[in-house]
C-alpha cells in the first residue's frame, strides 16, 4: 500500500503501544509505529488519562500509521469527538499537526491527527501539567 494512503495519528496516552486502549483499538490495524514528538503541553487528568493542548513543549508519543481512514470512526468515539458538533461540545478534538522525529526537533516525519483537548477544559477537569512530556499509566 502506498504510504499517501495510510492515515497517521500521534498518540500519546492510553492508545500508545503497551497502554490500556492500544490492544483494543491499535492492535493488528497498525501497519507502522515510530516513536516520535509532537509540539504541545502534556497533562495528566484525575480521571486516568492525559490530555494534550496546543503549545511550544515536546510531547513524547508514537506516530501510529493505519491502512485506511476507518480507524478514525472508532478513535473518535473513544475521544469523544464528533466532528459535527462544535469543540467546545467534545472532549477532545482532532486537528492536525506537525509530528517530528524522537531526537531531532527539527526533523519533520509528517503532518498527522492527533486529538487535543482546550486548556480551559484540561483546567476544569484538574489537569497536571507533565513537564517531562511523558504520560503513562504503567508506570
Amino acid at each position: 500500500m502506498p504510504i499517501d494512503e495510510q492515515v497517521r495519528v500521534f498518540v500519546y496516552g492510553t492508545l500508545k503501544p503497551g497502554e490500556a486502549n492500544y490492544q483494543k483499538y491499535c492492535a493488528g490495524k497498525v501497519v507502522d509505529s515510530t516513536k516520535a514528538l509532537a509540539l504541545g503541553e502534556l497533562f495528566a487528568l484525575p480521571m486516568g488519562f492525559p490530555a494534550m493542548t496546543p503549545g511550544k513543549s515536546p510531547v513524547h508519543g508514537y506516530l501510529l500509521s493505519f491502512a485506511n481512514s476507518e480507524i478514525l470512526i472508532d478513535l473518535d468515539d473513544l475521544e469523544d469527538y464528533q466532528p459535527a458538533r462544535p469543540d467546545s461540545a467534545n472532549l477532545y478534538y482532532r486537528q492536525q499537526i506537525e509530528v517530528y522525529e524522537i531526537y531531532d526537533q527539527q526533523r519533520s516525519l509528517c503532518l498527522a491527527w492527533v486529538y487535543l483537548m482546550s486548556k480551559e477544559l484540561v483546567d476544569q477537569l484538574g489537569g497536571v501539567i507533565q513537564t517531562d512530556g511523558w504520560w503513562s499509566q504503567c508506570v
